[in-house]
């Protein structure tokens, strides 16, 4: 069982070093980007920090990953919410960028002594017209919208994205 196990870790790493230039052309196809919000008012706090990846296959076609965390607090209440989601998207025409995104949500809130934490799944169909290969504009919409669980009022929602 040992040299099994040792066979297969020097297969991999003699596989890791032949493809060192598939590598370098891998990164080159990765875009980062993602969104960051704050907002202060009248006893209300938000903030946003929302990194995403995306692995660009063609002009047409590419899938990527997102993490997200989110804070609010108006008055007595306040929220945590972590999200993790994968998201597609689709340029039939440069212009016009088709998306598919899904999205996990875990919200943890309070309301004085009240604590309530669950989770619930977000499914995002959107269009956005593509202005340049790192900036598009549109708008979303969550099929699976839920009003009494999700920490947004509407299943519509915009779309900025800014890559890199």
């Amino acid at each position: 069982m040992k040299k099994l196990f040792l066979l297969a870790i020097l297969s991999f790493s003699f596989i890791g070093f032949s493809q060192e230039n598939d590598e370098s052309s891998f990164w080159e196809n990765v875009r980062f980007g993602g969104a960051v919000g704050l907002n202060f008012g009248n006893n209300t706090t938000n903030i946003a920090v929302l990194p995403t990846a995306i692995y660009q296959f063609n002009e047409s076609v590419a899938l990527g990953v997102n993490l997200g965390y989110q804070y609010s607090k108006r008055n007595d209440v306040k929220s945590n919410v972590y999200s993790a989601g994968i998201l597609s998207f689709f340029n039939p025409i440069y212009e016009i960028q088709l998306s598919a995104e899904f999205e996990q949500l875990f919200v943890n809130s309070t309301f004085g002594d009240i604590k309530d934490s669950y989770n619930y799944p977000s499914l995002y169909l959107g269009g956005a017209y593509q202005i340049s290969n790192n900036f598009a504009i549109g708008m979303r919409y969550d099929v699976l919208y839920d009003n009494n669980k999700s920490i947004y009022g509407s299943a519509f929602s915009p779309i900025v994205r800014v890559f890199f």
